[in-house]
């Protein structure tokens, strides 16, 4: 059932994303700068669980995009600067904004224990997938 669930949701997060001028991939890229401000290409990847080449793809497409810009990096000469611009942090507000208010609307007819106990369920996943996330790099497989 988790997963038919998360199928759900990355679908429905497909269409709704799409409709903003962004795919899901630079959606989840445009959060990880505004949550953290800035980070480096390597640090982007990682994060996404993607390699290099395809976060600096993803990159591309939300600096054309005008979303996300590069700069220098303050302290290593070689690595470049990723921030988000106002736009980006704009858009990404008003995605996130779309789909809490779809996920209340879901969760709101539930009763207050059951919600809580919900969050609870989904944090114990969250932790117990974490080390497994951290040890393989994105949960690969086959090595």
């Amino acid at each position: 059932m988790l997963s038919d669930l998360t199928r759900m949701l990355q679908f429905r997060d497909r269409d709704r994303i799409c409709c903003h001028d962004v795919s899901v991939t630079q959606c989840y890229a445009l959060e990880a700068l505004v949550g953290r401000g800035e980070l480096t290409l390597n640090e982007l990847a990682r994060e996404l669980y993607l390699d290099k080449s395809t976060a600096s793809r993803v990159v591309d497409a939300l600096v054309a995009k005008g979303y996300a810009e590069r700069g220098p990096h303050p302290q290593d000469g070689r690595a470049v600067r990723l921030t988000p611009t106002r736009a980006g942090r704009k858009l990404y507000e008003t995605i996130d904004a779309e789909l809490l208010g779809e996920v209340r609307g879901v969760v709101g007819g539930f009763p207050p224990a059951v919600r809580q106990s919900m969050a609870e369920v989904l944090r114990r996943l969250v932790r117990a997938a974490g080390p497994r996330l951290a040890a393989d790099g994105g949960g690969t497989c086959c090595g």
